[in-house]
């Protein structure tokens, strides 16, 4: 019997924030590749972009369809009631305060234990060496994980946030997480990770915005918890609260968000200078004409040769020759969009064509019906 109610407690307690958090290993991936079929130019920004898809869907996934679990049409119920949303959260958060302990516990004591080991990357190694027999590159080096990470934090912190009023126990276990976190992360950036790009500090407003959010959650659990306990004072000064918290984040992004969207251009001067002085200006000015190619209309301009004219013309008078020719056999290489390498999109340009041809020729025929 005791066995049993073990067995229970393990199966009931444990086991669904394990198999959570291997369901959530496949959510990066995917949203990579949606950030990729946007079709950015930099890796930066395709990260970025994976950043924030990851960070709804843990948000959206792991803490409010846990928080409020149920049928789908009791929080259709709740959402379509906004009156009622700071009580339904007072009555649900309490409830899960044990699942989402042992999801830190889980997702995030264990994410730093694998983070030290970097086990992903051995079992890859072990997988390319002895069951594909390739040849392992000595020289790469990985750049850190922010599209994974970064959410990670965020939620812990949302966690730490609006459970900090109604079960204060998991406090302490995201204490031990964010300690560890915080020798774990500066060991792995400073002697793992290789630094291969600098975004000047444009993951600090999904940072920015994911904590005032938090506070603002964590102030609509407390009207509510008030609410239920019949304390109108409370309440009316927590009201307040929330109004000067939505202030505080409007000022803070008319004063400084355009900081992140804008270089200043002494920062920009100093750039140029610096790369003047290491001698990569040819190097950069030569990677220009490569660096991004529009898509090329194969279908409606040919492709076959582009001849691009060029020179000088006192030099070209004193010579006889005008111009000088330049011819590229086969342009097509070279005018590959760098995000989209491998999909097939002449084939989905033909595809879009074929449907708007199919749509304007039922246009038509029903055109002429309604004329005959």
């Amino acid at each position: 019997m005791c066995r049993k109610y073990y067995m229970t407690q393990l199966v009931t307690g444990y086991l669904p924030s394990v198999i959570l958090q291997i369901f959530l290993y496949i959510v990066a991936p995917i949203m990579m590749l949606f950030s990729t079929l946007e079709g950015p130019t930099s890796h930066s920004e395709r990260k970025r972009s994976a950043c924030c898809k990851v960070l709804y869907f843990t948000v959206w996934n792991i803490f409010f369809a846990n928080v409020l679990s149920g049928t789908v049409i009791s929080q259709l119920n709740v959402l379509s009631s906004p009156k009622d949303i700071p009580v339904q959260l007072a009555k649900a958060v309490p409830g899960q305060a044990t699942f989402f302990i042992t999801y830190v516990l889980t997702s995030g004591w264990a994410s730093l234990s694998s983070e030290v080991m970097q086990l992903f990357g051995l079992i890859w190694n072990f997988i390319i060496k002895y069951v594909l027999r390739m040849r392992e590159d000595t020289e790469f080096v990985p750049s850190f994980p922010y599209h994974t990470e970064v959410p990670k934090v965020l939620l812990f912190g949302l966690l730490g946030f609006t459970f900090s009023v109604l079960a204060p126990l998991i406090l302490p276990f995201l204490l031990v997480y964010f300690c560890l976190g915080y020798v774990v992360y500066r060991n792995q950036l400073l002697n793992v990770y290789r630094t291969r790009y600098d975004t000047g500090g444009l993951y600090w407003p999904i940072a920015y915005n994911t904590v005032i959010f938090s506070l603002v959650l964590t102030q609509i659990i407390c009207l509510g918890v008030f609410g239920l306990k019949e304390s109108p004072v409370a309440a009316g000064f927590t009201v307040p609260l929330i109004i000067l918290t939505l202030l505080f984040n409007q000022y803070c992004r008319n004063r400084l968000l355009p900081l992140f969207k804008t270089f200043p251009a002494q920062d920009l001067i100093d750039m140029d200078r610096e790369d003047e002085r290491s001698g990569r200006m040819d190097e950069i000015h030569h990677g220009l004409h490569s660096a991004y190619c529009q898509f090329a209309d194969t279908v409606d301009v040919p492709l076959d040769k582009i001849e691009i004219v060029g020179g000088d013309e006192e030099q070209g008078s004193s010579s006889g020759q005008s111009s000088v020719k330049e011819t590229c056999e086969d342009p097509k290489k070279h005018l590959a969009h760098p995000t989209l390498k491998g999909l097939p999109v002449n084939r989905l340009r033909h595809a879009v064509r074929s449907v708007t041809f199919l749509i304007r020729l039922q246009r038509r025929g029903l055109s002429e019906q309604k004329i005959g």
